[in-house]
């Protein structure tokens, strides 16, 4: 029973987390605008469209299909992340007031690209001198050996 009240609280928390960092909009109905008109967010951070107890009802639907928040209402909570290759100008209107201007952008700025340095583990040996110190013994004693016949042979001769 913890865990799980455990788990939804970090869920919860999670969540709101991820909403503080949404840009909202809303509706200027005196005007027929949406307020503000322009909002830039980069890739991951979401738009959030909302407006309560209008007296018209409005939508935000983007001209590229990208998102809509559905039939113009009067009561809009819609939020939008946009991902990972929407970077660029996305311009948005009321459906309804179209014709009376109720337009507004969206501009999205591509997300920092993360430089990823992978690590290069440099695997230093405690056997690697000690087997290097073996084979130059192995080497020189062959060598005297070597040199020890070859002068005996000459000797001989």
């Amino acid at each position: 029973m913890l865990l799980l009240v455990s788990a939804l609280l970090a869920c919860s928390s999670q969540t709101v987390a991820a909403e503080d960092s949404d840009v909202i909009v809303t509706v200027d109905s005196t005007n027929l605008r949406f307020n503000p008109s322009e909002v830039t967010v980069t890739e991951g951070q979401a738009v959030r469209f909302m407006w309560a107890g209008q007296a018209l009802p409005h939508n935000a639907v983007a001209d590229d299909g990208l998102f809509d928040s559905g039939e113009p209402a009067r009561d809009v909570d819609y939020r939008f992340v946009f991902e990972p290759g929407t970077a660029g100008t996305h311009t948005f209107v009321c459906e309804p007031h179209a014709s009376a201007g109720m337009v507004g952008t969206v501009i999205v700025e591509a997300a920092p690209v993360e430089v990823v340095e992978e690590e290069t583990e440099v695997v230093a040996s405690e056997d690697t001198p000690a087997i290097s110190l073996v084979s130059s013994i192995l080497v020189t004693a062959f060598a005297a050996v070597f040199v020890a016949r070859y002068v005996d042979d000459e000797q001989a001769e």
